[in-house]
């Protein structure tokens, strides 16, 4: 077990150190194992499906919104159509 001297406060940084100075050693160097990079071409079809799944998603939302009509508002009568509507 490693001793620290506690005549002054640590900082964080200097906590961390210290507690990270275990005498473990591991023979594989970090992040080179046999499985780095083997997610690379699975994340690659990922985010192709992705781009796929958003390019049908726009496609159908822009035929969607040219049904809309321009305007909510209720068709006004011209006064033709008053005249035929009162008689």
């Amino acid at each position: 077990m490693i001793q620290i001297a506690m005549s002054q406060p640590l900082a964080a940084s200097q906590l961390v150190l210290a507690a990270g100075s275990g005498t473990t050693t591991t023979n594989q160097p970090g992040g080179q194992g046999q499985e780095f990079g083997s997610s690379g071409p699975v994340a690659l079809i990922l985010i192709i499906a992705l781009f796929i799944a958003v390019a049908f998603l726009i496609r159908s939302m822009t035929k969607h919104l040219k049904r809309v009509p321009a305007s909510f508002d209720p068709p006004e009568d011209t006064p033709a159509e008053k005249d035929e509507q009162d008689s």
